[in-house]
């Protein structure tokens, strides 16, 4: 009688490269240490700080983030999913195409805000 198709049949099978050394391991541990490097965190070029944004319009922005009537905001930039309402015929506000055009480098405007469970 005939043995049943195994889906491990259609893959080519691999043997170990050595006597007691697990596939996948290419370097000893203390080759390991060898490879890290310092990384400090003062020689980063950092962005030009930039004013907070005004509590209002963050308000407003958060109330466009949680209204669902414009789709899902996952993905994408705020004035991405404005546009893409916009398209669809959802009449988005035009005071937070407004905002986000004013304010478009800035990050905190610019991205969805996002609910760290802390109430902030």
């Amino acid at each position: 009688m005939e043995q049943p198709r195994r889906i491990t049949d259609s893959f080519p099978r691999r043997r170990r490269r050595g006597p007691g050394r697990p596939p996948g391991r290419l370097k000893d541990k203390k080759d390991k240490d060898k490879d890290k490097v310092q990384v400090k965190v003062r020689d980063c070029p950092r962005a030009p700080s930039q004013p907070p944004p005004d509590p209002a319009l963050l308000e407003m922005l958060r109330r466009f983030d949680l209204s669902w009537e414009y789709g899902p905001c996952t993905g994408i930039t705020r004035l991405q999913r404005w546009e893409r309402a916009q398209e669809l015929g959802l009449s988005p506000p035009g005071p937070i195409r407004d905002a986000l055009l004013e304010h478009r480098d800035n990050p905190d405007v610019t991205y969805r805000w996002v609910w760290d469970g802390m109430g902030g």
